[in-house]
Parts: C-alpha cells; sequence; structure tokens
C-alpha cells in the first residue's frame, strides 16, 4: 500500500481495481475509505494510479471519473463505434451523455433517448443528431421502433446507459442486422434478470456485451484527446456544491434532475 497526498479533496484521483473478478473486487468509497478526504490510502498505486497532464484543469479531471472513463470505453473499446455509423444512447446522465459526446467525436451519428428534456437539449449540444423523448413513446417497443425509424432500419450500435430492464430490451430492440449492443448500466438486482428478445439476437446475428469501468493502462489516449479538445467531459458540468451539501445532493439522486454533471468542491 502507499499513501498518496491530494490536494483539493482528490479531484484528480482516479484508481482502479486489479484483477476484478466479483465478489472480489474493490473500490475506494466502497470497500475501503476514499474520495471526501484529503489523504487516501490506494492499494497497489503503482498500477492504479493514473498520471495527469499538468494542463488538464481539476474541474475536467473529475469529469472523467468514472462516468466519462466508463462511457469511452464502451463506445471505444467494447463498442468499436467507426465513424458514419448510427449510435442509439438509451440515457443520458453522466455516463449517458459521456458517450453520446464520445460517439459524436468519433465520427458517429447519435439518437439520444431519454425522459428529461434537460438531458435531451444537452445531448443535443454534446453532438447528438436525433433526440427522442422516451416519456412520449408509449406501448411495447415504441422506443426502439422510434430508433429504427430515425437511423433507416436500426441503429450499428446501441447502449443501455442507464440500466433497466426497459431500457436493455430496448437497446437490443433498436439495433440492425448483426449489430452490437453494450450494456453499461448496472441492472438492479432486485429487479431479476431481464428478459431478452434473444429470437432477435439469433435471427440478426446481434452481439451482445458488457462494459465495466476502464483500466488504468488505457487512459493515455483518453487522456490525449481531452487535451487535444476532441472531447470536453467538463462541458457535461452545470452544477457545482460545496461538501455540506453532498448529503442532500446523495439522499435525492433518484429525484428527476436539470442534466449533467454535478461537481463537489471544497470551499
Amino acid at each position: 500500500q502507499k499513501l498518496i497526498t491530494f490536494p483539493n479533496l482528490g479531484l484528480s484521483m482516479m484508481a482502479l481495481p486489479v484483477n476484478p473478478s466479483p465478489p472480489a473486487e474493490t473500490r475506494l468509497g466502497q470497500a475501503h475509505w476514499g474520495s471526501f478526504a484529503e489523504y487516501v490510502v490506494v492499494r497497489h498505486a503503482d498500477i492504479n494510479l493514473v498520471g495527469l497532464p499538468d494542463e488538464l484543469d481539476h474541474p475536467t479531471a473529475a469529469a472523467l471519473g468514472c462516468r466519462f472513463a466508463t462511457a469511452f470505453r464502451a463506445v471505444v473499446s467494447q463498442g468499436r463505434v467507426a465513424a458514419g455509423e448510427w449510435v442509439a444512447v438509451h440515457g443520458c446522465g453522466g455516463v449517458g451523455l459521456s458517450a453520446v459526446m464520445i460517439a459524436a467525436a468519433s465520427g458517429a451519428r447519435v439518437v439520444a433517448v431519454d425522459i428529461s428534456p434537460g438531458a435531451l437539449e444537452l445531448a443535443q449540444r454534446c453532438g447528438a443528431t436525433v433526440c427522442l423523448d422516451g416519456g412520449s413513446l408509449t406501448g411495447p417497443g415504441a422506443v426502439a421502433a422510434a430508433v429504427r425509424e430515425a437511423t433507416g432500419g436500426g441503429a450499428h450500435l446501441s447502449l443501455d446507459a442507464l440500466g433497466s430492464h426497459a431500457t436493455c430490451v430496448a437497446s437490443v430492440e433498436s439495433l440492425r442486422r448483426r449489430g452490437r449492443h453494450v450494456q453499461v448500466g448496472l441492472l438492479p438486482a432486485a429487479q431479476g434478470r431481464p428478459a431478452l428478445p434473444m429470437d432477435l439476437v439469433i435471427a440478426y446475428e446481434l452481439e451482445l456485451r458488457g462494459s465495466h469501468g476502464m483500466p488504468a493502462h488505457a487512459y493515455p489516449e483518453l487522456l490525449r484527446l481531452v487535451t487535444a479538445g476532441v472531447l470536453r467531459p467538463g462541458d457535461l458540468i452545470t452544477r457545482t456544491i460545496g461538501l455540506d451539501e453532498v448529503p442532500d445532493a446523495l439522499t435525492t439522486m433518484d429525484r428527476p434532475t436539470t442534466g449533467g454533471m454535478c461537481l463537489i468542491e471544497p470551499r
């Protein structure tokens, strides 16, 4: 173990698990003390810490983990996005908006789906070609049908960035033949496992993949794109609060928001 000192309450800290294999995986702030502290013990720091470029400001660095980095791996590595493809993003929270920005910067055409007007407005600013209000689409398969219509036959790549039975199924059903679904949002165990349309998976030869965080060795490419201005995670920060406001923010996370990321800054 190494004791690492982080000024500004660790805004630029990014630590990832070593060889994760549930349930042995550990995370700072969950299995160990972390996050809101000036001094944090980081296990296996020699391979888990990522050095940040000097030109990267603290808000941008804070926006990278873990939502933006998670979305980067989901879109680029697991999703294998390509310029000119149609990408559907179901759920435009922190991960979803990051995915929209990353896919658009990769040259893809993006369909963003959410029920929040504020989130969809931000998705459009992040480069979404089409924004669909999922709350206005009723009936089984309505969201998937709207995505297929908007993309002229279905998305090449679709991501469930929320994590629910409805968004997972809609993501799979949004695909065209030989399309790729990436599950990013965690599915609540209390709801059980979703009933996936495996008949469609077989008939369309679809690819289903999961994506879970991003390893430390993969950060250089992401940081290169951020410092070059190709990706702008700081643009997703729409609200800044102090430490004294954290308890209220955490207890109201299940309520509607204005969209974007909330930054906690020491004052």
